[in-house]
C-alpha cells in the first residue's frame, strides 16, 4: 500500500510541473489592485479678471480692485468693473476716473457712460447725470436700468413729467425694473418730497399694467415718505381698477384717509 501511495504521490507532482504556467494561478484568491498614491492634481489657476469678479459677488471690492490691477494691458471692460468697485466703495474721484479710462478706450460703452452719469449723480450735478444717461442710451437704446437712471435724475432736477417718461419706457422694457438689484441702478436718494412723488408715479405704472400688489406697496412707500395729496389718490383714473381692491381700502383705512 506504501508503493502505491508513493507511486501516486510522484505521478501527482509529476503533472504538477507539467501544468502550463498560468494554471496555478488562476487556482489562486483573487488580489485586489492598491491605488497608486500620489499628490492630487492641481487645480487651474484662476486669471486675475476672474479672481476680481469672484471678490466683487462677494462685496470684496478691495480684494477686486487688487486682482483687476494684475490684468496686463486693461481693456475698458476692466477698467469699468475697477470703476464699480471703487464705487461701491464710496471712493468717487477713483470710479471717475476709471470709468474716463474705460470711456478713452470704449467711447461707445454704454455701460461706462452710465457709471459716469451715476458717479455725476452722487456729486448732485443732476444735469450732467441727466447728459451721461442719454449719451449712454444712444448706444444702448432697449437698456430699462438705463432709462430709470435717466427717471430719477430728472426727478432730482424737478422735471416730473420727464421723470414719468423716463420710468414708463423703463417699465414697458422690463416690468421687473424697480424690484431688480441691478448693479446699473442709481441708489443715492432722492429728497424726501420728491422721493414720494417718485414712488406715487412708479405706483401708477404697476396700477396701469395690473399689478395691484406692486402697486399698493409702492403707494404705500409715498405715503409713508410724506406724500400727502388725498385728492389726486381718489380721483387719480390711473388707480381707478386699484381703488376697488380691498387692498386699497385696508391702506386708506390704515392712513386715515377714508
Amino acid at each position: 500500500m506504501q508503493r502505491c501511495f508513493a507511486k501516486a504521490t510522484r505521478i501527482l507532482f509529476a503533472v504538477l510541473l507539467a501544468a502550463p504556467a498560468g494554471t496555478l494561478a488562476q487556482a489562486k484568491a483573487p488580489q485586489l489592485q492598491q491605488p497608486v498614491s500620489g499628490p492630487a492634481p492641481a487645480a487651474p489657476e484662476l486669471s486675475p479678471e476672474l479672481r476680481g469678479d469672484l471678490a466683487m459677488a462677494h462685496q470684496q471690492y478691495l480684494q477686486a480692485i487688487d486682482a483687476y490691477s494684475q490684468v496686463p494691458n486693461k481693456s475698458a471692460v476692466i477698467w469699468n468693473k475697477m470703476g464699480m468697485a471703487y464705487h461701491h466703495l464710496f471712493a468717487i474721484d477713483e470710479a471717475r476716473r476709471d470709468y474716463q479710462r474705460a470711456l478713452a478706450l470704449r467711447p461707445d460703452y454704454p455701460e461706462a457712460l452710465n457709471n459716469l452719469g451715476a458717479i455725476y449723480y452722487a456729486k448732485k450735478n443732476y444735469k450732467k447725470a441727466v447728459k451721461y444717461y442719454q449719451k449712454a442710451l444712444e448706444y444702448d437704446p432697449k437698456s430699462a436700468p438705463i432709462y430709470s437712471n435717466l427717471g430719477t435724475a430728472w426727478f432730482a432736477r424737478g422735471k416730473v413729467d420727464r421723470g414719468i417718461d423716463a420710468y414708463r419706457t423703463a417699465f414697458a422694457l422690463d416690468p421687473h425694473v424697480f424690484e431688480s438689484n441691478s448693479a446699473l441702478l442709481v441708489n443715492e436718494s432722492l429728497p424726501a418730497h420728491d422721493r414720494a412723488e417718485q414712488d406715487y408715479c412708479i405706483a401708477r405704472l404697476f396700477a396701469e399694467s395690473g399689478k395691484n400688489h406692486e402697486a399698493i406697496a409702492y403707494l404705500r412707500k409715498a405715503l409713508d415718505e410724506g406724500f400727502t395729496d388725498r385728492k389726486k389718490i381718489l380721483e387719480d383714473r390711473t388707480l381707478a381698477s386699484l381703488r376697488a381692491t380691498p387692498e386699497f381700502n385696508q391702506l386708506m383705512v390704515e392712513e386715515k384717509m377714508r
